[in-house]
Formats: structure tokens, sequence, C-alpha cells
């Protein structure tokens, strides 16, 4: 019986919370003595059922939205209140499937979407909260919502979305192609003479399940391995330079929908894209579609034209994101600090790079400060300095250049046209491709199609 589960579960979140020398809960008490024994007051009160379910639903509301507000002002990870944000909202379910025998289908799927807000907001924060998570979410939807995975039988993607596209015209913003090698490379050889500089393995996913038996275009495929009421984040606009560009939650079946919707539709829709998102935390069946390569784990030293170089800060040092969008999604021309294997799992992306030796010509964004309101001038040339891309802690750290790659006329930025084109590769990325380029060196991308990719930083 869930209600069995849920208070077999309550019971043993409320122990760790009487204990501060458990790690889950010492983690939690940064956040203060007020808000900690405020939190063990209302677990206790919704395991005991000593309040009403409005009202525990409320005070837990409180404390989510309290965690979230200090999470937003920081704007830099926080332990204590992830741990916080992470808990309240298991608790904030728990209270639901504790008061209610029998959950509507409104407040099953607002369960889990809130369990998922816990991951995507908070990662979760605390040994064994993930596993938990997703043990809440499969209960919810298999109690409440008649959910079944069905995962043996057979799947099919709509791959006539790959093959019907037109040709694809590439930008005058380039030099030379992107090295395809006609041999995959061995660990040895990667390291000591390819690791240096971009190239592309042809087909390197073509055997993933990801492609074969679990396709990720397909949509029946993706809301089996999921289930009902799961939520998203995803970029809304073409390119998060925009002035209109904007983050949103969104329901996961919604989202599926919108992307392989009718090209026919005469309506003009926003551009809906998961953008740089872990989905493989959030759904750790499609991490079974996929094989990471060892290259990953070589161990890289830094390069002479990016000697900042340090691995992710993680313990496998590796950082596993998810980009699936329709066509026209735009990633603009921006450097990360890490190594990069990029798989272009389905559909077909323009892939542009460039070294990080000409980062002083690519014209990155200024800090506000450098672009004040007053100033008209500045605010012509400037006009989209308070977008996400403005560094405004690190100016010389800049990460987003003000060109646009892919357009042809690049006669506002001259030491662009001068110094940055020669040096700059362009290619197709297509299905199956696997593409590597090292830390630092600037890189842009264009989907041509509906497309899945996925990047693993190391």
């Amino acid at each position: 019986m869930p209600t069995e589960w849920a208070y077999a579960c309550a019971r043993q979140l409320l122990e760790e919370l009487h204990d501060n020398s458990n790690s889950t809960t010492a983690d939690l008490l940064p956040c203060g003595e007020e808000v900690v024994s405020s939190f063990l007051r209302i677990a206790t009160a919704t395991l005991e059922r000593e309040l009403l379910h409005e009202n525990a639903s409320a005070e837990l509301e409180k404390l989510i939205n309290d965690a979230y507000t200090r999470l937003s002002d920081l704007g830099t990870p926080s332990l204590c209140w992830s741990r916080l944000f992470t808990d309240a909202c298991i608790w904030r379910t728990i209270a639901d499937i504790l008061f209610i025998d029998e959950l509507l289908e409104d407040t099953a799927l607002s369960c889990v979407a809130r369990l998922d807000r816990a991951i995507i907001v908070a990662g979760p924060s605390g040994q064994g909260r993930l596993e938990l998570i997703h043990d809440l979410i499969y209960l919810i939807q298999s109690t409440f919502l008649g959910f079944v995975p069905s995962l043996d039988r057979s799947f099919q993607s709509p791959r006539l979305i790959n093959l019907t596209i037109p040709d694809i015209t590439l930008p005058k913003t380039f030099a030379k192609p992107i090295p395809r090698l006609d041999t995959l490379p061995s660990l040895a050889s990667f390291v000591s003479k390819y690791s240096k500089a971009p190239f592309i393995i042809p087909g390197y996913t073509k055997d993933w399940p990801a492609m074969n038996e679990h396709p990720w275009l397909s949509p029946d495929y993706l809301r089996a391995v999921t289930g009902p009421g799961r939520i998203v984040p995803v970029e809304v606009g073409v390119d998060y330079r925009s002035d209109d560009w904007t983050q949103a939650m969104m329901n996961w079946d919604d989202f599926l929908s919108a992307i392989f919707a009718s090209d026919n539709s005469c309506q003009k829709k926003p551009v809906l894209y998961l953008a740089q998102h872990n989905l493989f935390r959030q759904f750790p069946a499609l991490r079974h579609d996929m094989f990471v390569p060892d290259y990953v784990y070589a161990s890289l030293p830094p390069t002479e034209d990016y000697p900042g170089y340090r691995p992710p800060g993680n313990e496998e040092q590796l950082v596993v994101n998810a980009w699936f969008g329709p066509k026209g999604t735009v990633s603009p021309a921006h450097i990360d600090p890490f190594h990069n294997f990029f798989a272009q799992v389905e559909g077909r992306k323009v892939a542009w790079l460039a070294p990080p030796s000409i980062s002083s010509s690519i014209y990155t964004y200024p800090t506000r400060s450098s672009s004040p309101e007053s100033d008209s001038e500045s605010a012509k040339a400037y006009p989209h300095r308070n977008h996400p891309a403005t560094n405004n802690v690190e100016p010389s750290l800049s990460n987003t250049s003000r060109v646009d790659v892919f357009s042809d006329d690049q006669s506002a930025f001259p030491l662009f046209e001068k110094n940055v084109i020669p040096e700059a590769m362009c290619s197709v990325v297509e299905p199956g491709d696997l593409l590597y380029f090292p830390a630092g060196w600037w890189h842009a991308m264009r989907g041509e199609s509906v497309s899945f990719s996925v990047t693993m930083w190391f």
C-alpha cells in the first residue's frame, strides 16, 4: 500500500532530521536554527497528522518557496538551501500520500512535477535523495496514474525527419571543414596526437540503443521510458542573446508534442529547446541507451592556448548533458572550460569552431557597467547587455560572442573578418557523428532538423 510505504519513508526521514550528526541533516544546519527547527516541527506534525492536510501543505510550500528564493538570490550553488528545497519537496509529496487515501489525477501529476522540480532545481541534494525521488515518482505513477512501463515492444523512429530536409547551406565565416577521421583512434593516439584540435568520428554512435531499439526520435519511446506527469526545463526563443529569450518549466508530454508537431502548421510558434540539461539524471533509463567513450577518462593536461583548464569538480570528473530541440535552434559562439565530446545522436547540426587564440577578435559581451543605460551610443552598440551572456563578475572571461557566426554579413566586426574567419572551421554534424573539440575553443551550433545531441564535458 502506498500509504504504508509513505509512513515508513517519513519515519526514516524524521529520524534523520532528529540526528544532527547525520550528514543529510548536518547539511541543513547552515540554513539557521530557526529554519531547521521549523522544518522539524512541520515534519513531525505531518507524520503524526497533528496538522490538517491544507495546513501541512501550506507550511511545506512556504519552506519550498523560501529555499527557492534563497537559491535564486544567491545566484550560486548553496548546499543547505538545496538540501532544504529537496527535502521540503519530498515531505510535501509524502503529505499528499499520507492524508489522501486515493490521489486524484491532478494531485498525482502535481506530485510528480514537484519531485521533478527537486531534481532540476536542487540536484537533488542529499545522500540517497535522487534514488528516493525516483522511487516516489514510480510509486505515484504506477499506483495513481496507471503507468506500466513497457520497453520490450518495438518503437518506430520517424527518420523521415532526417531524410527529407533540404540541402544545408554553410555560412561563409570559416576557412576549412572540421577534419573527419577515417579510423577510430586508440586512447594513446588520442592523447598524444588528436586531443589538441577538433575532429569528427563519423558513425561513432550508430550502435547505441538510442539509434536502434530505443530510438530517441520516437515520441512513443520517450513517453514510455518516463511515464506521465514529468516536467523539463526549456529555453523559449531561438537564441539566448535575444531580448525575447526566456526559460520555463514545461510538461514533458507537451514538449514532445511541440517538437514532433507537423511542420505544415502555418501558425508561428516559439522555438523550444531543452538545452544543457542533465536529462539522464532525471530519466536514468536513457543513460543506458548510450555509451560514454573511453576518451573522456584520458586525464588530459592543460593546453598551451588554454592553460586554465581544469576537469569538472564532480567525483567522475565528467558532466553529461542533453540537447533536444526542433529545427532552428541556435547556440551562439561561446566557450566552455572543459574538453567536449559532442555526440549527434539524431538529426543534423551545423557546427562552427574557432581556436582560443582568436579570443581578442571575437567581440565578447561587456559588463553592464561598461554600457550604462544613460549612454545612448553604448545602448545602440550593446542592445542585449542584460542577457545571461553578459559577464559582470569577470569581464575578461566573458564567454559569449556578439557575432552571429551564421550570418554572412560581418562588416560590423572587422577584427572577426580579419582574424577569426581564417582560423575557423565548420561542418555539418550528421546522425551518429562524434565531434571533439578541446577546452577553450569557440563553438556555435545551429539545428537543421529535429535534433538530439549529447555533450560530455571532461
